[in-house]
């Protein structure tokens, strides 16, 4: 497989109760500022936010799927969380290929994640195996 550097690839997701719920559950994360709208409240957000993680597996979507794509194997990923994602949110999830060697298919991609207001929820870099 040829990567360009440059290529980009994106999805659009709207984040609702029902996701952080499933992601509860399958994560283990019952953490209160995710399911406790009274306790969520009482914290600096103000409400209820979804998990950290769950905004970053957007990610993985856009690598196991587009780009670079079917067959692609995860070997990290850095996030940095910048803002919070609450229920009702439409975020952007975007990879950008950054770095790619050939030789060993290992592409590198910048990641973000940003809201419906342009506001960047989540960076970080992803390494990959590119699938042949």
């Amino acid at each position: 497989m040829t990567l360009s550097l440059g290529a980009t690839a994106s999805r659009t997701r709207t984040i609702t109760d029902a996701m952080i719920q499933a992601f509860a559950e399958a994560s283990g994360d019952t953490n209160s500022i995710h399911l406790d709208e009274a306790y969520a409240a009482s914290t600096p957000f103000g409400r209820r936010i979804a998990h950290g993680m769950l905004t970053a597996s957007l990610i993985s979507g856009i690598l196991g799927n587009d780009l670079p794509g079917v067959g692609s194997i995860y070997l990290g990923q850095t996030v940095k969380f910048k803002a919070p994602v609450f229920i009702g949110d439409t975020v952007t999830a975007t990879v950008e290929l950054t770095h790619y060697r050939e030789d060993k298919r290992i592409a590198t991609f910048r990641t973000t994640v940003t809201n419906q207001d342009g506001v960047l929820v989540l960076e970080g870099e992803a390494v990959v195996i590119a699938p042949e």
